[in-house]
C-alpha cells in the first residue's frame, strides 16, 4: 500500500478561512492561482507530509520551507483560503512536545541537537514575523470543549461513509467569523459569571484572543478529521457535541447547575472512551 493511501488518525481541527481580500500582495495573488486550479488537498494529505519528515536520520522536526498549501472554500460565493503554515505549527507543535513529555522520552523521539536547532530557527524566524499566527489548531484523540463553544448544532455537517474506501465519514461544523466570536464572548461572559478561574475560561479566553487575528468575514471550521475513524460511525452519527456544550451553558446562565451538570457529564463520557483508544495495544 503506498503512502498516498494510507490513512493517518487521529486529530480534529480549528480552521479559520479568511477571503481572498484579507492577503496582501503577492500572496493574494499566490491563494488565488491556487483555489483557481482546483487543486484538492485533505488533512490527510498534510498528516502524510508531516509524517514523511520524520522518516529520515535524523528526523526532520519542522520543514525546512513554508508549505503553499491550503484548504479553500467557497463562502456564498466568495473564495476563502486557510493556508495550512505547516512549519509555523510545526514550531509550536514542538513547544507542546517539550511541556506535555519528560527529557528521556523527548531524547528518544528527537534528538537535542534536533529540538536545538528547530529551536534556534524558530526564534530568528519569530524575530521576523512577530505578527505571525497559525489558521489552523489541532487536537489530537479528542476535541476541545471550549471548541464546541463557537458552534450551534444547526451548523453541524454530517456525511456518512459510502460504498468502498474512497468516501470516508465527516463530522465537522461550519459558523461566520461574527458568530464565533459572539459565542466565544456569551460563553466566557457565563463560565466567569459561574465557575472559578480555570482551564475551561483560559482555553476559551486563548481561542478568543485567537479569533481576533482574522478578517471579521472569515469562516470557523471544526472538523473531526481523522478522528472520524477513531470513533464507531453509529456512535459518530448521534455525536452532538456542541449542541451538549450549548445546553450546559444556557443551564448554567439560568443558575441551573443540575442540568449543566449532567450536559457536561454526557459530553466528558463521550469523549473518555475516544481518548481512552490512545492507550490500546
Amino acid at each position: 500500500m503506498g503512502l498516498s493511501s494510507v490513512l493517518v488518525p487521529y486529530a480534529a481541527y480549528l480552521r479559520v478561512y479568511e477571503p481572498l481580500a484579507a492577503f496582501p500582495e503577492p500572496e493574494r495573488t499566490h491563494w488565488y492561482r491556487y483555489a483557481a486550479s482546483g487543486t484538492e488537498r485533505t488533512a490527510q494529505d498534510e498528516l502524510r507530509q508531516s509524517l514523511a519528515d520524520l522518516l529520515p536520520m535524523p528526523p526532520v522536526a519542522v520543514p525546512v520551507h513554508e508549505s503553499r498549501d491550503a484548504f479553500v472554500a467557497v463562502v456564498d460565493g466568495v473564495t476563502h483560503v486557510s493556508p495550512w503554515r505547516t512549519r509555523l505549527r510545526g514550531w509550536l507543535a514542538l513547544e507542546e512536545l517539550t511541556e506535555q513529555y519528560p527529557v528521556p522520552v523527548l531524547d528518544a523521539l528527537l534528538p537535542p541537537v534536533v529540538r536545538l536547532q528547530a529551536e534556534a530557527d524558530y526564534e530568528d524566524w519569530r524575530s521576523r514575523n512577530p505578527d505571525a499566527r497559525p489558521w489552523i489548531r489541532s487536537a489530537t484523540w479528542h476535541v476541545p470543549v471550549r471548541w464546541f463553544a463557537l458552534f450551534a448544532d444547526s451548523e453541524r455537517e454530517y456525511e456518512p461513509s459510502g460504498d468502498g474506501e474512497s468516501k470516508q465519514p465527516v463530522l465537522r461544523y461550519r459558523t461566520p467569523m461574527v458568530q464565533a466570536r459572539r459565542r466565544t464572548a456569551r460563553g466566557l461572559r457565563v463560565l466567569k459569571d459561574s465557575l472559578e478561574e480555570g482551564p475551561l475560561i483560559d482555553g476559551l479566553v486563548d481561542v478568543g484572543r485567537w479569533l481576533e487575528e482574522f478578517h471579521p468575514r472569515s469562516m470557523v471550521e471544526l472538523d473531526y478529521g481523522g478522528l472520524v475513524h477513531a470513533i464507531p460511525e453509529d456512535v459518530l452519527a448521534e455525536d452532538h457535541s456542541a449542541a451538549d456544550v450549548a445546553e450546559g451553558l444556557a443551564a448554567l446562565r439560568d443558575g441551573n447547575t443540575d442540568a449543566a451538570g449532567e450536559a457536561y457529564e454526557r459530553l466528558t463520557e463521550r469523549w473518555r472512551g475516544v481518548r481512552e483508544l490512545q492507550y490500546a495495544s
